[in-house]
């Protein structure tokens, strides 16, 4: 399906087409051979520990959050979709005739001496999975799709990835394995050049890079999406990067067999004000697997069906103002530049996450205030990124946790 770029962007793998009705939409320094990346508005064996803390710049822009690095040498400055929800890292290329616009000028890889592609039919070629050979035989040419159909084609390569550091000289990642894209298409904004994976599977960042920064665990600091875009937040990888203090709260991390890869974990219910609304109809059947993705790359919160309509309804009644028409993909808007909307408190198992209407209510471009959460006819909701704003959030894949600090990232 196709959406407006404003709210959509492809974030996880093909299979959860099936899972999703609709896709919409720190200044951390880590110590101790850290690696934090700045948030602008890849495990890899070939790394020694890094004992400095390598930073980047992210920025939010059309409901997405853009990272920047640099690739090859010498570098190229890349600025790429940060993504929990899927674990290919890739760039548009030249040659790209086949390709979505963007304001930056592709990455070139005959200008760089480091860049190698992947032969076909070697082990790193079938990490992927969705591979084939060039017409010669010799290269790994890989295909990667999204739910919204988007999709990137091109060659499987290795890279040498280059960011600062906290002490200012430039931390060197090399052989990091990434699509060189050549046919692009679908929703993707002028301004990012590509994608980083930062799910579980193999060829993901964290996957990478996790034995040469200390560990496979990372933390994020999301400024909202009405900041100014000067306004910098950070990602931090490895040791250092441990969510950790006053407010925090930790749930488990689940694999589930048809997305094994993603990151879930147990919403028990969701609150609106004073009233409790359970994810399962009957609140007296455990729940026991994971049944809430948390993902960076989309940013309305997905709920089944009727435990959507439930809220729903109860937020409606907690404004006393009169609904506004809805968005096309967004059920209840308000048009006023100043909404007091109610508190929701997402009951995750082991610990309360509270949202203000900053987290909750979407400002769109038609002066419209729109409750960022939307229905899917699945079993499994995705907590999208709009709800992660404002709280610094750890993926520790090592211990299986997922963890929620309140902070103001604008400042952080």
């Amino acid at each position: 399906m196709v959406y407006p770029q404003t709210l959509v962007h492809p974030c996880f793998a093909i299979i959860f087409m099936l899972f999703i009705q609709f896709h919409l939409f720190t200044n951390i320094e880590a110590q101790n051979g850290g690696f934090s990346v700045k948030l602008i508005r890849k495990n890899s064996s070939h790394v020694s520990y890094n004992p400095n803390t390598a930073e980047s710049p992210v920025s939010a822009y059309k409901s997405e959050y853009q990272m920047e690095l640099s690739i090859g040498t010498p570098p190229t400055k890349i600025y790429a979709e940060v993504d929990t929800g899927s674990d290919l890292i890739w760039f548009q290329c030249a040659p790209c005739p086949n390709c979505y616009q963007q304001i930056n000028p592709l990455f070139d890889p005959q200008s760089s001496s480091t860049y190698t592609n992947i032969p076909c039919g070697s082990d790193s070629c079938s990490k992927l999975g969705s591979t084939t050979c060039s017409p010669d035989q010799l290269n790994c040419i890989y295909t990667y799709s999204y739910a919204d159909d988007s999709t990137t084609q091109g060659s499987l390569a290795q890279e040498t990835f280059t960011l600062n550091s906290n002490t200012g000289a430039p931390v060197s990642f090399p052989g990091i394995t990434f699509g060189c894209g050549h046919n692009d298409n679908g929703l993707f904004n002028e301004r990012e050049m590509g994608l980083i994976g930062l799910g579980r599977g193999t060829v993901s960042l964290i996957s990478q890079i996790g034995s040469s920064i200390g560990g496979n665990f990372f933390s994020q600091c999301l400024v909202p999406f009405n900041t100014d875009p000067s306004v910098t937040s950070t990602m931090s990888f490895g040791t250092g990067s441990e969510v950790t203090g006053d407010g925090v709260v930790s749930t488990s991390m689940f694999t589930i067999d048809e997305f094994p890869t993603q990151y879930f974990s147990i919403l028990l219910g969701i609150s609106v004000e004073d009233v409790n609304i359970p994810f399962n109809n009957d609140p007296s059947i455990e729940i026991t697997s994971g049944n809430m993705m948390i993902d960076s790359g989309t940013p309305v919160t997905y709920l089944p069906e009727e435990f959507y309509n439930k809220v729903l309804s109860e937020v409606k009644n907690k404004i006393s103002m009169q609904p506004a028409p809805g968005s096309m993909y967004l059920d209840l808007c308000y048009g006023t530049p100043n909404l007091e909307g109610p508190t929701i408190t997402a009951h995750f198992q082991g610990g309360d996450v509270v949202l203000t209407p900053t987290q909750t209510f979407i400002p769109l471009e038609d002066g419209l205030f729109c409750f960022g959460f939307a229905a899917t006819n699945t079993v499994y909701g995705v907590y999208g990124n709009y709800a992660q704003s404002n709280y610094l959030i750890g993926f520790d894949l090592d211990k299986q946790l997922i963890s929620f600090k309140p902070t103001d990232c604008t400042k952080f």
